[in-house]
């Protein structure tokens, strides 16, 4: 049964109310005072909450706050007097779904828990979409949606079983290590290490001893034998982010490994045979690095067996309002906040800006948004300033010096496309004839773009 419980100091409305609704179906409880309702909410779990506005030591509004301090997802309808108004107004913008004036009619009061029962209802049946559409859209904890990315995976599926090198192509912050994983979860070295190292973070001086590991006495403060991080991942796969940062001395030695299969450690006179896939990434083009004789040529087509080339997010804005949801419901269980995602207008403002720092720079603007907001729902004031202040993402594009004319049209047309949607407020009828296309042709292209209504 639908489950109500009435807050108010007035035992006849208590009473009243009460009967109401337990003649319309519903299970009931009342209690007298803002302390006895918190305590109800704990035994009793209603789905609804009626309250007044005013009460001695508690009020609705307080009563509303602690609710949402603990979480408890009950829908709160507030009472109020005639002069009270201003009050239930301020109790639905802390987060109250309607308010009551007394006195009401019982019809009244059935209408309106009808129609807050009718709102749980989409809620469940949106949440459940979204749960389903998380479902098909994760991969090895990356969530993506769009072409790009499902070519990416459909990849990884394929490849995840042999031992060949792969190379992860892609911009900072699109998740090339995320991918690296995939290849390792999904393969048979899956019980084995995941051992990752970035090649520009460590001091040239230093990389080698850490991949390669040293005997005691190869150098002054070699105390006592060292792994390297090869021995480390034997058995499993070895990922070198930024492989274009490895000096050429380091080259020639990793060239070695991959054709031998075998180490040395610095001050060692013997080799260690090895079993490990290395799965190898960068930002750079290490193509125009070898022309330029700083990556070596044996040792780029040696890695370069099995390409993977991961779009930047402004490629795959299918992709945004996804990972929005999903950063916005990891960072509220981080942090303890409620925010239920993000209005319209932001929406807007971080699907048209051009993520030169990708998906990491998404996940830090969310995070950043969600500390600060005072509201349940992200506005556009909550972005920052650099996202209200972006340029247009068609002369973005146009002047990012890309020369594809395929990747350049995608951007024109999805831009063209939301705005003749907002220009008709959603009417896709009226959108089509506005952007000249069918009718059909318009429901395809809002699909692969991944607009959201």
């Amino acid at each position: 049964m639908r489950r109500v419980l009435v807050v108010d100091d007035e035992e006849n409305l208590r009473l009243v109310v009460r009967s109401v609704l337990r003649r319309e179906g519903y299970e009931v409880e009342v209690a007298a005072s803002g302390e006895e309702a918190l305590a109800l909410v704990e035994s009793f779990g209603p789905d609804y909450i009626l309250t007044d506005v005013r009460m001695p030591k508690m009020g609705g509004l307080e009563l509303l706050a602690t609710l949402k301090a603990k979480g408890h997802e009950a829908t709160v309808i507030v009472m109020s007097a005639f002069g009270n108004v201003d009050l239930a107004i301020e109790a639905i913008k802390a987060g109250a779904y309607d308010y009551l004036q007394k006195p009401f009619k019982p019809e009244e009061l059935a209408l309106t828990l009808r129609k807050a029962e009718e709102r749980e209802s989409l809620r469940r049946e949106n949440r459940a979409l979204k749960q389903e559409i998380l479902k098909e859209s994760t991969f090895e904890d990356i969530l993506a949606k769009s072409p790009a990315m499902q070519a990416v995976f459909k990849t990884i599926g394929k490849i995840a079983d042999y031992k060949t090198t792969a190379l992860i192509m892609g911009e900072s912050g699109v998740g090339k290590e995320l991918v690296a994983r995939a290849i390792h979860r999904r393969s048979q070295r899956r019980g084995g290490p995941f051992v990752a190292i970035n090649c520009g973070a460590i001091p040239e001086t230093l990389l080698e001893s850490e991949l390669f590991g040293y005997k005691k006495g190869a150098f002054t403060d070699a105390s006592a034998d060292r792994t390297g991080l090869f021995e480390q991942a034997n058995g499993g796969t070895l990922f070198l982010d930024e492989i274009g940062e490895l000096p050429l001395s380091l080259q020639v030695k990793l060239l070695r490994v991959l054709q031998e299969e075998r180490i040395r450690r610095l001050g060692d006179n013997k080799d260690l045979p090895i079993d490990v896939r290395i799965l190898a990434a960068t930002h750079r083009d290490l193509a125009q690095e070898t022309k330029a004789g700083r990556f070596r040529e044996d040792l780029y087509y040696r890695i370069n067996v099995l390409p993977i080339v991961i779009a930047p997010l402004r490629e795959r804005r299918e992709d945004i309002q996804l990972l929005v949801d999903h950063f916005v419901a990891r960072n509220n269980a981080r942090f303890g906040t409620h925010i239920r995602g993000v209005d319209p207008e932001a929406r807007r403002l971080l699907l048209e800006y051009g993520w030169p720092g990708n998906v990491r720079e998404l996940e830090n603007t969310i995070e950043r948004a969600m500390v600060l907001s005072e509201r349940e729902t992200l506005g556009a004031d909550d972005m920052p300033e650099r996202l209200r202040e972006a340029k247009d993402p068609v002369a973005m594009q146009l002047g990012s010096g890309e020369l594809s004319i395929k990747k350049t049209a995608r951007v024109i047309e999805e831009v063209l496309i939301r705005r003749a949607l907002q220009k008709t407020r959603g009417n896709r009828t009226k959108a089509a004839l506005v952007l000249e296309i069918s009718h059909r042709a318009l429901l395809y292209k809002i699909k692969d773009y991944g607009i959201e209504l």
